[in-house]
């Protein structure tokens, strides 16, 4: 990756979501290693604010959290006409047909599995953005 990459890279937001510190903390460092920006929040309400302020390029939500799970938040995000056309991907420890039909009833664009890797994670968002990165 030259320098243009890493320029490029920069400029898109990422959001994660997610109630494990830890979580957040490996997503951090993984997509800031590849030259992201990283907003991070711990729940679906806090999430929401840091969308408006934000206004990440791609958005990775946990399934399982208090208050406001990821399904629940991957709807109120699709259901807002600014951020319809957001990437949401759905983050969860299980990976049965059921959670992945749910996630895609909410509007998310894909689901991957905990534990995630760096090359998995980079992947997803370089997948979604693409179309933002000169050839």
């Amino acid at each position: 990756m030259d320098m243009s990459d890493m320029a490029n890279r920069g400029a898109v937001k990422v959001l994660i979501i997610d109630d494990s510190n830890t979580i957040r903390r490996s997503a951090e460092m993984f997509l800031r290693q590849a030259g992201y920006e990283v907003i991070l929040a711990e729940d679906g309400f806090d999430a929401l604010s840091k969308i408006s302020d934000h206004q990440p390029r791609i958005i990775f939500v946990d399934v399982m959290m208090p208050r406001l799970d990821g399904y629940q938040t991957c709807a109120l995000i699709k259901q807002n006409p600014h951020y319809r056309n957001t990437p949401v991907i759905m983050l969860s420890s299980k990976d049965g047909l059921f959670d992945r039909a749910r996630g895609r009833l909410a509007g998310s664009d894909r689901y991957l599995t905990k534990p995630f890797n760096k090359e998995g994670l980079v992947q997803t968002v370089i997948d979604y953005t693409r179309e933002a990165v000169p050839a």
